[in-house]
């Protein structure tokens, strides 16, 4: 019998003690998952706010500071949907073991970096690092959990994204403020190091090893059409407005629908071959992950224009410093953990997919009230003005984001969840990918390149109110497409049966 097993039937006798145990593993296991999680949140936004020291202490240039940011979310969206499908087939266990560890010394690289060169390279494999273990953490959720007690557990999932979301700006303010041992900018990655060794040492105690029931093997054309289709797609956005948008940037974005229809066809004669595909396409047969996989990618796109957006908008058209725009975003990472945790254990299963589209509505209520707001008050608008806008985005944002991830993985089959997991992430990468192109041009696109000091604030708030907009009609196609989804998650559905994990399957218990 399996812990998740376990936890369902009635301690009788002297075995409950070693059923405990097993509850208790599996909770412990959860606990590093997610910290896990939220360390990668909290490295993909921790170094925008340290880029000011990056560059006057190592002396990088623009285009290694470019790289620096970029070059992680380039490895890391390049790598989910293989890191994932490893998982699958050796091991979702060892492979996050492997993906925490590689990150762990990929950060201490970045910390002790000599030159922006070695920077850039380790940021390089912590993105790649990052994707052998973020895939793993739905997955081992999935194999571990039964599906009537996933609505909890992706709840607790939905309150990390939103706590990851803004305490990496604020962390990345205070490390560089505080300067500590004189050491700039380095503590940013230097703080991964002691909470990536406790994870790494617990997860081997705790988790428990699972993956696909049936011997599959990785599909490395599958994998290089993946990263050259993403890489197509993703460096243009990445350096376009730099670079000035130049044609071969179009040329390429557009040779990655090729490659995509090439990947397609291809996935296609694999399964139909060996019945080992990296991308499986039968997933796409399934409403509720076909319907979840196009929410997933716009939300992705409407979050990647805010929060860039915001961050400019508070440090450069309002002239805070880093410390004061993270602690604006306090509220707002408050309310997203709030409410997930709410959505998922309390009101889905009652309403459904309902709250998903009310998530989307209040996030444009408080997109609405931010707008109203700044045209208001203009460059004299404070912090605490801020607090009720952010709050309400943030209480949309919650019921949005740990239900998704519930609707998307609900109906997937189990030997698929690594697969599943990759693709997940790699299309919210791509959104965010796709929001961030789009930053040149809803929101510098209405920017003079040439302003005075004066024009500089005035400017910027034009510019983010702007892109507001933009925002509040990205949500509003989300809530469009949320009509697709089922109305309930699997397990959610009156008398469906839990989905209990075979052991003979696929999990074994490791001591």
């Amino acid at each position: 019998m399996t812990s998740a097993e376990q936890s369902l039937s009635t301690p009788q006798g002297p075995d409950s003690a070693l059923q405990d145990t097993g509850d208790r593993r599996r909770w412990f296991a959860l606990a590093i998952v997610m910290t896990a999680a939220f360390m990668d949140l909290v490295d993909v936004t921790i170094v925008n706010i340290a880029i000011p020291s990056i560059q006057k202490e190592a002396g990088a240039s623009l285009s290694q500071i470019q790289w620096i940011t970029a070059g992680y979310a380039l490895a890391f969206a390049a790598g989910l949907i293989t890191g994932g499908r490893l998982g699958d087939i050796h091991g979702r266990r060892r492979l996050f073991l492997i993906g925490i560890g590689g990150f762990t010394l990929a950060s201490a690289l970045c910390g002790f970096a000599a030159n922006p060169e070695m920077l850039v390279a380790s940021r390089l494999l912590q993105g790649g690092m990052a994707a052998m273990m973020v895939p793993q953490v739905l997955s081992i959720v999935h194999a571990t959990f039964p599906a009537h007690e996933r609505g909890k557990v992706f709840g607790l999932f939905g309150a990390i994204v939103g706590l990851g979301a803004v305490s990496g700006p604020l962390l990345g303010a205070l490390l560089t403020e505080w300067n500590l041992f004189g050491l700039h900018w380095r503590p940013i990655f230097l703080i991964n190091l002691p909470v990536g060794v406790v994870a790494w040492l617990l997860g081997r105690r705790f988790i428990t090893e699972s993956r696909a029931p049936k011997a599959l093997k990785l599909d490395l054309v599958g994998v290089a059409l993946v990263v050259l289709g993403l890489l197509m797609l993703l460096y243009p956005l990445t350096r376009g407005r730099e670079l000035g948008w130049p044609l071969w940037g179009y040329v390429s974005m557009a040779g990655s629908l090729v490659v995509f229809a090439a990947l397609v066809g291809y996935e296609r004669y694999k399964a139909a071959k060996d019945g080992s595909p990296l991308v499986e396409l039968s997933l796409f047969r399934v409403k509720s992950f076909a319907a979840g996989i196009a929410v997933q990618t716009v939300f992705g796109v409407a979050l990647g224009i805010f929060f860039l957006v915001w961050t400019l908008y508070m440090q450069i058209g309002l002239g805070w410093s880093p410390l004061h725009a993270g602690l604006t975003g306090v509220p707002f990472s408050i309310a997203v953990s709030v409410a997930a945790g709410l959505s998922v254990q309390k009101l889905v299963p009652r309403f459904g997919r309902k709250v998903l589209q009310a998530g989307a509505l209040i996030m444009v209520a408080g997109i609405l009230l931010y707008l109203w707001e700044a045209h208001r008050y203009g460059l004299s608008l404070a912090s605490w003005q801020m607090a009720l806008p952010l709050t309400v985005m943030g209480l949309g944002m919650g019921l949005i984001v740990a239900p998704l991830t519930d609707a998307v993985l609900s109906e997937v089959p189990r030997e698929h969840a690594g697969s599943a997991s990759g693709l997940i992430n790699t299309v919210q990468q791509m959104g965010n990918a796709l929001g961030l192109g789009l930053v040149s041009v809803v929101f510098f696109g209405v920017i003079d390149d040439r302003l005075t000091p004066a024009q500089v604030g005035p400017a910027f708030a034009h510019g983010f109110q702007h892109a507001l907009w933009w925002v509040a009609a990205v949500m509003g196609v989300i809530f469009l497409l949320m009509s697709a989804l089922p109305k309930r998650p699997a397990q959610h559905v009156e008398g469906a049966e839990p989905d209990l994990p075979s052991v003979e399957k696929e999990t074994e218990l490791v001591a």
